[in-house]
Order: C-alpha cells, then structure tokens, then sequence
C-alpha cells in the first residue's frame, strides 16, 4: 500500500488494513481528547471504535488528500445512521507523518462534531 492508501483507510475506518504499517512507537493524538501511544494501543482503540463503526451505518466522503514527502492528510467527514436516522456528523482532519521504514509514526486527528 502506498501512504495515501494507508492514510485513506485509517481515516476511513478500515483499521485492519493499516495494522502492518504501524510503527511500533506510534503516537496517535485526538486533539482535545485522548493520546494512544504505541501500536498496541492504536490498536486497541481502533477495535473499540471498529466496533461502533459496525453497530451503525457509516458514510465516509474523503474532502482533500494533501501530501508532502513524509506526511499525509486527509480531510473529510463521517455521518454515522442506526434505523435510517443520524447518530452523528463529525467534520475530520487526519495528519499522518509516517517514518523512513514508510510506517506511520504520529497520527493527529481533529474532529469536529456537526449537527
């Protein structure tokens, strides 16, 4: 995979794609939220929001992919349906900096909820 394709399915939702791109002392900071630091703890929180993600219809549209040399971004958003009916909207920004080995090495995610 490349590191746009990397960065696309992390930030759509497809963790399991990414697993083998994670570097080991990864960090993946949600602004204002929480900070994962190492692989197994990104992993463990993208099982967690997996599981929400399958517990409601979810409709990921990718704004703007933005590279330069080491770092990706991607922007969109995601509205998130149960029954036919809007659970959530969140407008995201995810900056990937991947390391030299091409794995991802910071994730700083912005998530901004709509209505």
């Amino acid at each position: 995979m490349t590191k746009v394709e990397i960065a696309k399915s992390f930030s759509n939702g497809e963790f399991e794609k990414t697993y083998d791109f994670i570097a080991d002392n990864a960090i993946w900071t949600v602004v204002e939220e929480n900070t994962f630091t190492g692989k197994q703890a990104i992993i463990d929180n993208c099982e967690q929001v997996g599981k929400y993600f399958k517990s409601v219809t979810t409709d990921f549209k990718t704004l703007n992919i933005i590279t330069d040399d080491n770092k990706v971004v991607i922007s969109g958003t995601a509205e998130f349906l149960k029954d036919g009916l809007r659970v959530s909207f969140v407008s995201a920004c995810d900056v990937y900096e991947f390391n030299g080995n091409e794995q991802i090495q910071n994730i700083t995610s912005y998530c901004i909820p709509g209505k």
